[in-house]
């Protein structure tokens, strides 16, 4: 903000969340020529050098073990630096950096994202920056082009053959959210993560219009948390169709259940 802003602000005021908050800067250098790559080539300067402790390796090495794919809302690369995992990309599928959805990090190639242990980033990866969600009006491309492969007709909205390999999403991480069980654990997932919660209403519908091919899903949260918005997203979470756990501890979360 400090960089590219005419106002100062030490820090996000309540009432406006952080993904608008990149869009109020935006706004303030539209007539700065792609001023969007510029933020997101910043972002992705001062992630580039982050590495891993490697303490997140316990709960990764149990997720290949049992051979599952992985849903990273982040963008850094710690987990594949973490794990050695290399950069790969389902064959035969189209490619743009600003969508990268085919891409991965694992050690093996898969034939489809459901198919194994893979790292998949639906806001967008390091590699490139110009995947980088930040504001909202960014994310609300991601629904446009998730909406285009999930209802291949937006005036005929159906939702036949996600689970069979000819759909428009079947080489993307999509494939993943709609024919496996969902494990939620360390993502806040409140009202502001517009994308996230948009696909779990798309994900629910299908299964209602398909109970046959329902899966399912779980959201972990530490017990006793106050937010003030905890009632109203363990509500929406089980309109969805997601069991809440609740635990007593976060080391409850992040170290014993994957012992």
């Amino acid at each position: 903000w400090d960089n590219h802003s005419f106002d100062t602000q030490s820090s996000i005021p309540d009432g406006i969340s952080f993904t608008e908050f990149y869009d109020a800067l935006e706004i303030q250098n539209a007539s700065t020529k792609n001023f969007s790559s510029v933020l997101q080539k910043e972002v992705q300067n001062k992630m580039v050098a982050w590495k891993p402790d490697n303490s997140q390796n316990l709960i990764f090495d149990r997720i290949k073990s049992i051979n599952a794919p992985v849903l990273t809302t982040n963008f850094d690369e710690l987990i594949p630096k973490s794990m050695g995992l290399g950069f790969r990309k389902i064959k035969n599928t189209r490619f743009t950096d600003y969508y990268p959805w085919s891409c991965y990090y694992s050690d093996r190639n898969l034939s489809d994202p459901t198919q194994g242990f893979g790292v998949w980033y639906p806001n967008g990866m390091l590699k490139y920056h110009r995947s980088i969600k930040l504001g909202l009006s960014q994310y609300m491309g991601n629904v446009e082009r998730a909406r285009k492969l999930i209802h291949k007709q937006p005036e005929n909205i159906r939702f036949e053959g996600k689970n069979q390999q000819y759909w428009e999403g079947y080489n993307t991480w999509l494939h993943i959210l709609f024919n496996k069980s969902i494990f939620i654990f360390g993502l806040g997932l409140d009202q502001t993560e517009v994308f996230m919660r948009w696909l779990l209403i798309e994900r629910a519908k299908y299964f209602r219009n398909f109970p046959n091919r329902k899966q399912k899903g779980w959201y972990v949260l530490k017990k006793g948390e106050s937010s003030k918005t905890a009632e109203g997203q363990k509500f929406f979470l089980k309109s969805v169709g997601f069991e809440i756990i609740e635990l007593n501890e976060y080391q409850d979360i992040y170290e014993d259940i994957w012992k």
